[in-house]
């Protein structure tokens, strides 16, 4: 196993990795709306939807993977009314359509709308 660690995501907020590269495959973390620049989560589902994709990406990136490479993602919505708008930025990124489950749930860590993991071939 390879621990995923890059500066260009936020880093890890709790006793967790980036992510991990095993036996050919990429695992994320699920990464959520900061912008590891300055630590700020944008303002709104579209905003936040954006970063929490690019977040991924440069997991990706790191692992010597990318977008075209997902297998799967989990999606987390802080509210379920988001999930058209959601769908619409994620459809930018994810243009392979891999499989993918997306849930609502009770709250989100640092109070963000959207959290996002992936996996994918190394």
């Amino acid at each position: 196993m390879k621990v995923i660690a890059t500066d260009k995501a936020p880093g890890a907020i709790g006793p967790y990795s980036q992510g991990f590269i095993s036996n050919g495959f990429v695992y994320t973390s699920g990464q959520i709306p900061v912008d590891p620049a300055n630590g700020e989560v944008p303002e709104g589902i579209e905003a936040q939807a954006h970063q929490s994709c690019k977040n991924v990406g440069a997991l990706l990136e790191a692992a010597g993977s990318g977008y075209d490479k997902v297998i799967k993602t989990t999606c987390f919505l802080a509210d379920m009314g988001d999930f058209a708008a959601f769908n619409a930025v994620y459809a930018e990124y994810f243009i392979s359509k891999p499989a993918r489950s997306c849930v609502a749930v009770k709250a989100l860590p640092k109070g963000v709308l959207c959290e996002i993991e992936a996996i994918a071939e190394a």
